[in-house]
């Protein structure tokens, strides 16, 4: 009798760990597409991953239910209602690109999706100068202790753009220093920008940054200022 309500008990605990935290926002989630909708500029899908049912959305791609889909880098809204479907869902899991039976998501649907929508456009990253008193990007990786809590000037393109997550508008950009794993800076800002824009952004580095539920980033910088030139 223990024994089960001990189990039991723990299957409790378990279940916001099957239904919402997994993966990780710089995590993948792949499975067969259960049900899929268009909405505006974003897909909703809902993925079998083989252990849970999940719901997540990419800005609009071309899939349908039995596709294979893998989505990079998703980061959870939870309780999220979209306007849209007039729907609140537990838990979304919004990524910047999807990729459907292996090969890279294409727009479809909607003929007015922002260019920020189509996953993998090339963005040139040469001969991006140094922002008037700034830093470069891997400057910022490699001087992170000095700068912490610090305003930083940063000049890059946009390499990937998620609106309106938490709250806010999700950047993130390259200048074209710095090798892989430090050459990518993730921005939050109320301002609007698409990939391949030039960008000076201006706002405060926050180091370790923790938004609860094993979220955290290395680096974030936070409440910018992104001008578009």
């Amino acid at each position: 009798m223990l024994r089960s309500l001990l189990l039991s008990r723990l299957a409790l605990l378990a279940l916001p760990l099957i239904a919402g935290a997994s993966p990780a926002p710089q995590g993948e989630i792949r499975g067969k597409v259960v049900e899929a909708i268009n909405a505006a500029t974003y897909t909703y899908v809902q993925i079998d991953t083989g252990t849970a049912k999940v719901w997540a959305a990419a800005p609009q791609f071309t899939v349908k239910p039995g596709d294979l889909v893998a989505l990079g880098e998703a980061m959870p809204m939870r309780n999220y209602h979209s306007k849209t479907l007039n729907r609140t869902f537990e838990v979304v899991y919004f990524s910047g690109r999807a990729m459907v039976n292996g090969l890279a998501g294409v727009a479809g649907g909607s003929a007015g999706a922002p260019s920020r929508s189509l996953p993998g456009l090339a963005v040139d990253l040469s001969n991006i100068a140094r922002a008037p008193g700034g830093q470069t990007v891997a400057e910022i990786h490699s001087g992170r202790s000095g700068l912490a809590g610090k305003s930083v000037i940063v000049r890059g393109r946009v390499v990937k753009f998620n609106p309106n997550i938490m709250g806010r508008n999700w950047l993130h950009i390259r200048d074209g220093s710095g090798v892989e794993g430090v050459n990518n800076l993730t921005v939050t800002s109320a301002a609007q920008a698409k990939v391949g824009d030039l960008v000076v952004v201006t706002g405060r580095l926050a180091v370790d940054k923790d938004f609860g539920s094993g979220y955290r980033y290395a680096l974030l910088v936070e409440e910018a200022k992104v001008t578009v030139e």
